[in-house]
């Protein structure tokens, strides 16, 4: 039996019964698509947070206060302990040689008010340079300049969302009067839309000189970051080592587990980030993949049926001399082909599925040629090791005892 009658044979078998087919196929249809639409969700997530990440600034470098104990984490994350101050970030700017811009900020959420509208966001005092630093734009007005810094000015840039919520959107609100913890700041300027959420957006912030954040607000002169912008990304690595050396040595620590601060730069946050999207996107997959098995397992009872109604059949197939290889191909063939063609609709249900997820739920997806790649693989091992079996019970039957089954 050559390969086109292998091919003719089966589908005329799976034509048949349409409906017991279809079912079949369905439950295949299910379990690929949800694999394909879990992969492409959390692919999609992961190249959200990296591009979010990668935006916050170019050669980043973040030192952040926290006391640490031994080998463990961090106990004390950031804003919540007040172990960095100006003097260190001036440490960094004067001795780290590597540094090209040095930007301390001091952050801590705030209820602003503003013409009888008022909202809680992130207030950031910081200095001139940065926008350079954190790649920030400005739309309209400026931003902080050093000799507000020096006066203790009381003024302020909004970001765009800010803006929004306390003058409405695509107003001009420049020289307009917020309130921030009872102290009246003027309005100097509106950055640029970044987009994004959470971690790294820069949209929903007001800026305000770092001197007047750290006495009218905090009412002292720590700080809760310094981001450094490194000369390149070749230097990011020496950088870090040099913060680390010189805040070790001012704040007189002798061992570097002991270390009170944490220094990170971007490649650091990217590759947790990615560790643990990769996690949740093998755990939504697995999840997924357990529909898989399910319909696997409906092939296998459908090919089981199949052989048992098509006894008389194969007993007289093997009577004319069909060998073993031709019965077991023959049904395997059918297993094969139904979980390829429900891998085929799958892959067009997970596409269809990672695109509803975007446009309705606003969640990036990627469809990935990987995750295709894997939903026909899956098809095909499927098929293989759950039509095996059958195959292998219907090639095994005795001629004789096949002709004489009612």
């Amino acid at each position: 039996m050559n390969i086109f009658d292998i091919l003719e044979e089966t589908f005329s078998a799976i034509m048949v019964n349409k409906a017991r087919s279809g079912l079949t196929i369905l439950g295949i249809v299910i379990g690929i698509g949800s694999v394909i639409a879990m992969i492409s969700i959390g692919q999609g997530a992961q190249g959200s947070i990296e591009a979010s990440i990668q935006s916050i600034g170019s050669n980043l470098v973040l030192v952040r206060p926290g006391f640490q104990r031994g080998a463990g984490p961090v106990s004390a994350g950031r804003g919540s302990a007040t172990t960095l101050t100006q003097a260190d970030a001036d440490a960094i700017k004067k001795e780290v040689t590597l540094a090209k811009a040095v930007a301390p900020e001091i952050s801590r959420r705030y209820q602003i008010t503003a013409k009888g509208k008022n909202t809680n966001t992130q207030v950031t005092g910081t200095v001139s340079v940065y926008p350079e630093v954190r790649n920030i734009e400005i739309d309209t007005g400026s931003f902080i300049t050093d000799q507000n810094i020096q006066s203790l000015s009381k003024v302020a840039v909004l970001g765009p969302t800010t803006r929004d919520d306390l003058f409405g959107e695509w107003s001009a609100p420049i020289g307009e009067t917020i309130r921030i913890n009872k102290v009246d700041f003027k309005v100097i300027g509106i950055t640029k839309a970044k987009g994004g959420s959470g971690f790294g957006s820069q949209d929903d912030v007001v800026y305000v000189p770092l001197s007047t954040a750290q006495r009218f607000l905090a009412g002292d002169t720590y700080v809760t970051t310094i981001s450094v912008e490194a000369e390149s990304a070749d230097s990011m690595s020496a950088i870090q080592q040099q913060i680390t050396d010189l805040l070790l040595a001012r704040h007189n620590i002798p061992d570097s587990t002991l270390a009170d601060f944490q220094v990170m730069n971007q490649q650091d946050i990217v590759q947790t980030a990615s560790s643990i999207t990769n996690t949740f996107t093998v755990l939504l997959a697995s999840i997924a993949g357990i529909s898989l098995i399910v319909g696997g397992i409906g092939i296998m009872n459908m090919m089981l049926t199949t052989v048992t109604e098509r006894t008389r059949e194969i007993g007289l197939r093997k009577a004319i001399g069909a060998k073993k290889m031709d019965i077991s191909l023959q049904f395997l063939a059918e297993s094969v082909m139904l979980t390829f063609f429900g891998g085929f609709l799958g892959i067009l249900l997970g596409w269809f599925l990672a695109y509803v997820v975007t446009v309705f739920a606003s969640i990036p997806t990627s469809v990935s040629l990987n995750s295709i790649l894997l939903a026909f693989g899956v098809s095909a091992a499927i098929g293989i090791v759950f039509g095996y079996y059958p195959a292998r019970r219907a090639a095994g039957l005795n001629p004789i005892d096949a002709l004489r089954y009612e």
